[in-house]
């Protein structure tokens, strides 16, 4: 059952979604050639921890209870990756996701940053999927119903000849992390007619394409959680919480967090 939210709600999921985007702020000013993702996953944990907000990520069942505040995810790792000793360098792609509970509401966003120089295909690998995240931006208040948004995320990235990652999808967002309804990257005549759904004031959403340079194929990796690319293509990662409302979008993970 898909919740809407109020314009008070609205208002207080917003304080969540600063946070997470302060998160972001942090990372970005962070990451660089040979850091660790463990000391970015710290500097996020230290930050939700000052402002008594409650990580989202961590404790998540699996395998083993995910350890971490973020998922980093590293070039063809699309998501889930766990934190640790990796040392990032120069050339990498790197996803960040996060989220965080405050007041009883929830933020979430992710984003993918570029370590140093990196390669022509990469850039555009991350200018493509960002522009699919800005796609549903600027539709969300046009369209009628969320496959006609995923249509045009789709076309987007297989124009530019990349694959959308169909096995992941985004989410509903509110007092918990997920919450109906799925909201897919792609449009498909299954989801026409089992899961799409109309686009009214109070809908917030976790939009999040995931897209890939070669195939979609993924594995899951030992550890229960980390999703690569079985082709070992770069992968990106952008998620903005999205609140609809009757004068427009309200992203409430604020701004371009690079």
């Amino acid at each position: 059952m898909i919740t809407l939210r109020s314009q008070r709600e609205i208002e207080k999921m917003q304080v969540a979604g600063q946070l997470v985007r302060q998160a972001h702020r942090t990372v970005a000013a962070l990451i660089r050639p040979g850091i660790t993702t463990g000391e970015l996953d710290k500097a996020v944990d230290d930050l939700f921890a000052d402002a008594e907000a409650i990580p989202l990520f961590k404790g998540v069942p699996g395998k083993v209870p995910f350890p971490a505040a973020t998922c980093i995810s590293v070039n063809d790792e699309v998501v889930h990756g766990i934190p640790g000793d990796r040392v990032l360098k120069e050339g990498d792609v790197v996803s960040v996701d996060t989220g965080a509970k405050i007041g009883g509401w929830c933020g979430d966003s992710a984003w993918t940053y570029a370590v140093g120089t990196i390669s022509d295909e990469a850039a555009k690998l991350l200018e493509i999927t960002e522009r699919a995240l800005q796609i549903a931006i600027e539709l969300l208040p046009v369209k009628k119903r969320w496959s006609q948004v995923a249509k045009e995320m789709q076309h987007e990235v297989e124009s530019a000849g990349f694959s959308v990652i169909t096995t992941l999808v985004g989410h509903g967002i509110g007092k918990t992390m997920h919450e109906d309804p799925q909201v897919p990257n792609y449009d498909s005549r299954e989801f026409r007619k089992n899961g799409d759904f109309d686009l009214r004031p109070g809908l917030v959403l976790a939009v999040e394409p995931m897209v890939a340079v070669g195939r979609q194929d993924l594995y899951l990796h030992s550890d229960g959680w980390t999703l690569s690319t079985k082709d070992k293509s770069l992968t990106a990662h952008f998620e903005h919480t999205l609140a609809l409302t009757s004068s427009g979008v309200r992203i409430l993970t604020g701004e371009d967090p690079s």
